[in-house]
């Protein structure tokens, strides 16, 4: 398996030279271009998982929610305005769900 100097992708084989197939790199084979075969092709799929989302592995804290006086809520930073402006914490109440948000 060889590589792009140029890009890094994988180069493959294409008319007995290996072809980069991303930025158009090409180079000449030296090898017979027998060693290089395919054998399946690879799908591109989402693997990115929020863990914040997961309930369990959210901050909580001691915050009593507007909606119905619970006094347990998960809450996270964000920044909405500009980087130079504190963040703001956003809270979700842990028994009604409510959301609203707090600024520093």
């Amino acid at each position: 398996m060889e590589f792009c100097p140029e890009c890094g992708a994988m180069m493959l084989p294409n008319n007995g030279e290996l072809k980069c197939n991303s930025c158009g790199y090409v180079k000449g084979s030296s090898e017979d271009s027998e060693s290089y075969k395919l054998s399946g092709t690879i799908e591109e799929h989402e693997t990115v998982t929020n863990l914040g989302e997961v309930e369990d592995l959210r901050s909580t804290i001691k915050e009593t929610c507007p909606e119905c006086g619970h006094d347990e809520a998960y809450y996270e930073l964000k920044q909405t305005r500009s980087a130079d402006e504190a963040p703001t914490r956003i809270f979700t109440c842990a028994k009604c769900k409510h959301t609203w948000r707090a600024y520093h």
